[in-house]
């Protein structure tokens, strides 16, 4: 990019932002002041489209970040209207190919050697090229080959110049969310500083490669002892920050169902297993694949064993499933988890004031949020379709589905609601599998897939309050068990300094404190294991009824310990 392209580059983001900030105050504060609402609210349609198309088409011309901005705003269904939303979405991160001399040049420069001293092969032209880097094929040298215990692989290199556009991207976004903080109709609803930096640090870490091998390495470990999952082999030796050399794993692409169908693979159980990955990256690892795209996963047919068990059911399956691209991920920090876990609980239990406080904990409501209306939506909610198992709610009328979510969507859009980037690209990650597994089986139910992992966390929290429950039971019975052995002890201490009086009315009165003690660790114990059993006897209707038959023995002695004593 010569001298002159980047202050060129930042005066068309910054114009284009500038014209539109014009126009939003022009027809949103000035004309209502004016008394012409009815102008604003009659045009307001086709010019938030219109301005879609231009930033679209904007988008396009540039390339570079401004790609991945609008892909990223049209995500951002908490903040910006149906019609820039459904007119960015189909922004896609292609883009002409850069010449391969410039790209031979990058790498050689980084790899410190000639493409034909590091690779037998090296193909000229891109098996994918996209904003901010291309994918070529290639063959390792002999030793390198040995070396890895692999042959092929594809390389991936930075477009070159990436680096100084997107730091000319990011310091225009940066200006632009400066002018959005002083526009009170919109500082109001998003903190646009925040979200700039958040779509920083992602987009940085996506340019940076070596980051990205890390990425990769740690979903394999992660997934070590599943052999439905499959990450390709970093060669660590071919790797700098702007050249990415992976093991080769093409395969079958996950969206063609005619291939899958050739190699005898059912897509509707590829749908299954494919949900029941992504959810377990959620649910049981934290660190998702948040771009799971058909162009980032493929079906691996595998030759058919003896050991392996192969069928429906949770088996499994004679083929796997291969992960690339790691360079969006998603992080789930334990505070996330368990705002999310909260969230599911509240869900759960229909608890529309619980789900609120669960999102203030999440980070998606702004302190400034007023949820009456939001706890009003949450209970017609609920009244809707609470009643519903996960299973009943795919045979709703589609249509009362819309009307709802048309309703909801103004009610989310009016509040200072925003979803932070890393709960953005969870939320990114589980839309994109929601609708690859709609392409590949009409009939999935996202909801069924993750109807278990709510039902584990029910669970898990039912044991978490029989845990507490039980240590503090245990706390109290040691502390009341050991009580009367130390005020023993401290009657000994006196009676070796030869105290003058007499401590048998004390003593007297230590033994009956001893058995009340006894008796209150008798009444603990029974209140432990009778509401123990009883919050397990749905989960484990043995191990439950057993706790609250036993409850009976320190039950009889708390009532009856006294009496036997007395005679």
């Amino acid at each position: 990019m010569s001298d002159g392209a980047p202050r060129a580059r930042s005066r068309r983001i910054l114009t284009f932002a500038a014209r539109r900030l014009l126009q939003l105050w022009w027809f949103e504060l000035a004309l209502p002041k004016l008394g012409l609402s009815s102008i604003t609210a009659r045009t307001r349609e086709r010019r938030i489209r219109k301005i879609a198309e231009e930033f679209r088409t904007l988008a396009v011309e540039l390339g570079g970040l401004m790609i991945k901005v609008g892909q990223f705003l049209s995500s951002r269904l908490d903040v910006l209207p149906p019609e820039i939303t459904s007119e960015l979405e189909g922004l896609q991160d292609e883009v002409p190919p850069v010449p391969f001399p410039a790209i031979r040049d990058l790498a050689e420069a980084e790899l410190g050697a000639r493409l034909g001293q590091v690779f037998d092969r090296f193909d000229e032209v891109p098996v994918a090229a996209a904003s901010l880097g291309q994918v070529h094929r290639a063959r390792l040298s002999e030793l390198d080959a040995a070396d890895n215990g692999l042959a092929d692989v594809v390389v991936k290199v930075q477009r070159p110049g990436i680096d100084q556009i997107v730091a000319v991207d990011l310091a225009a976004l940066r200006r632009v969310a400066g002018w959005l903080r002083r526009v009170r109709i919109v500082s109001d609803r998003v903190d646009a500083p925040a979200l700039v930096e958040e779509f920083a640090q992602t987009s940085l870490e996506e340019i940076d490669y070596l980051h990205e091998a890390a990425s990769a390495e740690r979903f394999a470990e992660s997934f070590a002892d599943d052999d439905r999952v499959y990450a390709p082999a970093v060669v660590w030796e071919r790797t700098t920050r702007r050249v990415l050399t992976l093991e080769d794993v093409t395969a079958i692409k996950i969206n063609d169902t005619d291939a899958l169908r050739a190699a005898g693979i059912p897509p509707a159980d590829v749908a299954r297993v494919f949900a029941e990955i992504m959810f377990d990256q959620v649910f049981t690892h934290g660190f998702v694949h948040a771009d799971p795209h058909p162009g980032n996963i493929f079906v691996t047919p595998l030759p058919r064993t003896t050991d392996r068990d192969d069928g429906p059911g949770g088996s499994t399956p004679p083929w796997r499933l291969t992960f690339v691209d790691f360079g969006m991920m998603a992080e789930v920090p334990t505070e996330l988890r368990a705002g999310l876990r909260a969230l599911v609980i509240a869900v759960a239990a229909r608890d529309g004031r619980a789900m609120i406080e669960a999102a203030g904990e999440i980070g998606v409501l702004m302190p400034s949020a007023e949820t009456g209306e939001l706890e009003r939506a949450l209970s017609q909610l609920f009244e809707r379709f609470g009643g519903m198992g996960f299973a009943q709610l795919k045979h709703v009328d589609p249509r009362e589905f819309r009307d709802f979510g048309a309703e909801f969507g103004d009610v989310m859009r009016s509040l200072p609601f925003q979803l932070p980037e890393r709960l953005l690209l969870l939320i990114r990650s589980m839309a994109l599998t929601s609708g690859m597994c709609s392409g590949l089986d009409p009939e999935f139910n996202v909801w069924d897939a993750v109807e278990p992992y709510a039902a584990r966390l029910l669970d898990e929290e039912r044991g978490d309050i029989v845990q507490d429950l039980a240590a503090e039971a245990l706390k109290s019975a040691g502390l009341l068990w050991r009580m009367p052995q130390r005020v023993d002890a401290l009657i000994t201490k006196a009676d070796q300094g030869r105290l003058a009086f007499d401590t048998s009315r004390l003593e007297r009165r230590l033994d009956r404190l001893e058995g009340v003690a006894r008796r209150v660790v008798s009444a603990v114990l029974f209140a432990a294991l009778l509401i123990g059993g009883a919050v397990l006897v749905a989960l484990n209707p043995v191990v439950g009824t057993t706790l609250m038959v036993a409850s009976t023995l320190p039950l009889l002695h708390a009532l009856f310990a006294g009496v036997l004593g007395r005679r």
